[in-house]
């Protein structure tokens, strides 16, 4: 029997020149945000010649591009002053990414306030999936912290999935499994792959973290592998598992996310 294909394997970089990164890396994707993560002022493309230059280099050089929307988007939110800014602001993002020949959007699962009834965030997740014109796949990012979290838990994923499944674009959203968030949140990495595909049915992109913090901590703090909480080999297992293009997010520039990726590589 043949062995199955290793992953793609990137890390997110600055995004200024995310093909020299790439480069750097010898990798064949990179993530990187558009702006400021922690801001509403909207995309800006950094890279010299624009949005057209960077859709038509990255192509040339054969590097995947992929884009995390703003922390701050919370489209799940009953505060109307943070959610239609969230939408406004995840629609530019979705338009920014597409232009620039991103293969996927990422965005974190947001939440709701400590006395809200969560039915309230997956529906407004619906609401949202259809108010957003998708030119590119919208991948939904488990997170680590946080009771009210709409995708912190399984059981809320499967609530947030079941809710967009009847919008008008669902099949443009897909899921990105962060490893440290899954670890740290709480669920079990040796079936995490199995009980995410059980509700999704798939897993576009996976954010492959360490963890500085325990099992359940709730704290979403990324190590580089083999220096943090996580043992190796479900590391490993959870990434030949899902089957699909990885992102490391772990501290560090190109050499320190080369020897990720070469910690990896040895154990898949």
């Amino acid at each position: 029997m043949s062995q199955p294909a290793a992953p793609a394997i990137g890390a997110h970089v600055d995004q200024t020149d995310p093909i020299a990164e790439a480069r750097a890396r010898q990798a064949p994707l990179v993530q990187f945000f558009l702006g400021d993560p922690q801001g509403y002022r909207g995309p800006e493309i950094a890279y010299a010649g624009g949005s057209d230059a960077l859709r038509d280099d990255a192509a040339a050089a054969g590097v995947d591009l992929y884009v995390h929307a703003p922390y701050i988007v919370n489209v799940a939110t009953t505060n109307n002053r943070i959610r239609i800014p969230s939408r406004k602001l995840l629609q530019k993002h979705v338009d920014a990414a597409a232009a620039i020949g991103a293969k996927g959007l990422i965005v974190h699962g947001g939440h709701v306030n400590k006395d809200d009834d969560p039915a309230v965030g997956f529906d407004n997740w619906r609401k949202a999936i259809e108010a957003t014109d998708l030119k590119l796949p919208l991948l939904i990012e488990n997170t680590a912290g946080g009771d009210n979290a709409m995708t912190r838990y399984l059981e809320r994923i499967d609530r947030v999935w079941d809710a967009i499944s009847s919008a008008e674009g669902a099949d443009l959203v897909g899921f990105c499994l962060d490893t440290c968030h899954a670890h740290a949140g709480g669920n079990a990495l040796e079936t995490v792959v199995a009980d995410v595909l059980a509700i999704t049915g798939r897993i576009d992109l996976v954010h492959c973290n360490d963890s500085r913090d325990t099992f359940d901590s709730g704290a979403d703090r990324h190590a580089n592998f083999g220096a943090g909480t996580i043992d190796a080999d479900l590391l490993a297992a959870v990434v030949r598992d899902a089957a699909a293009p990885v992102v490391c997010e772990t501290p560090g520039g190109a050499e320190e996310h080369a020897a990720d990726f070469a910690w990896l590589r040895e154990r898949l």
